[in-house]
């Protein structure tokens, strides 16, 4: 089994359902109101567990209730929580608009989240033992650094997710193995709006680059070689919250079972198909049998 380490973010989602999203200065009534567990760590630690690999957490959550519901998802779940940690005050929070053709628009509130700004004693070991790292952006940047940094030290491949988009550091970039933004983040790191030339200028930060686009599936680039791209099932979305968590959590799988990267892809595009047929986010994730399934059909 793939051993996969995440380095990120735990929120409760407080997702609102409504049949078109509010513009600024209007009022709409909402059909339904949910808590969900989530957070882009979280939810791509979730999604790797369920598809087969062996996922440790490290994090933070609150000392407050939804702090002790976070904990209890990743654990049913089968994500590895040692090394989850409980801060004072409340946990991360998202505020989630879902509206009926299955698009999203997200506020997120740090809580917790906000006080993991280095690596504990212990973690870059948790670390060197992994496979592959995931990270993304909902932590502070310092200890996405140095998250990166120590598994690039220990010889482990690092997965970022650059989401929320916003410029990154050298010291950032020079440790990243594989970079999967989705078409907006690619824009912002690169000022190229068209995704084939956004993943090729990527390619000057990071040897390799995964470009999601959504319905239309994903592009691979690859030093000294064509982009490939991997398209996706056709489905009809009911929510697409955590499709991208999805997405890489069972491309982290599927690399550490060393298949080649358009097999990995076109296997986690299964994976994230299941997911936006779902209402939710971490609740939405599919487990292995069902993406083995779809994927043989």
């Amino acid at each position: 089994m793939t051993d996969i380490v995440v380095l990120g973010s735990t929120n409760m989602d407080l997702v609102t359902y409504v049949e078109k999203a509010p513009q600024r200065g209007e009022t709409v009534t909402g059909r339904e109101f949910r808590t969900i567990p989530g957070g882009m760590g979280a939810n791509q630690a979730i999604a790797a567990a369920r598809a087969g690999g062996t996922v440790t957490m490290i994090g933070a959550v609150g000392n407050d209730a939804f702090g002790t519901r976070l904990r209890s998802n990743l654990e049913h779940s089968g994500v590895d929580t040692d090394d989850l940690r409980t801060a004072e005050g409340p946990s991360g929070t998202a505020h989630i608009v879902v509206d009926d053709e299955g698009g999203n628009a997200i506020v997120v509130i740090p809580g917790a989240n906000g006080t993991l700004d280095h690596l504990s004693p212990g973690d870059e070991g948790v670390i060197a033992s992994a496979d592959i790292l995931l990270l993304q952006l909902e932590i502070p940047l310092p200890a996405v650094i140095a998250g990166a940094q120590a598994a690039h030290r220990h010889g482990v491949r690092t997965v970022l997710t650059p989401s929320p988009a916003k410029p990154l550091p050298d010291e950032l970039l020079t440790a990243v193995d594989l970079l999967v933004p989705n078409e907006h983040e690619a824009t912002t790191l690169t000022g190229r709006t068209d995704p084939r030339e956004a993943a090729i200028g990527l390619l000057d930060l990071v040897p390799e680059v995964v470009v999601t686009l959504g319905a239309a599936g994903s592009l691979y680039a690859t030093r000294g070689a064509d982009p490939v791209a991997v398209p996706a099932p056709k489905v009809t979305a009911v929510d697409s919250t955590g499709a991208g968590d999805t997405f890489v959590g069972a491309l982290a799988v599927a690399l550490g079972e060393g298949r080649p990267m358009p097999e990995a892809l076109a296997w986690a595009a299964e994976a994230a198909a299941l997911s936006v047929q779902r209402e939710g986010a971490s609740v939405s994730m599919p487990y292995r049998p069902e993406i083995d399934a779809r994927y043989a059909s």
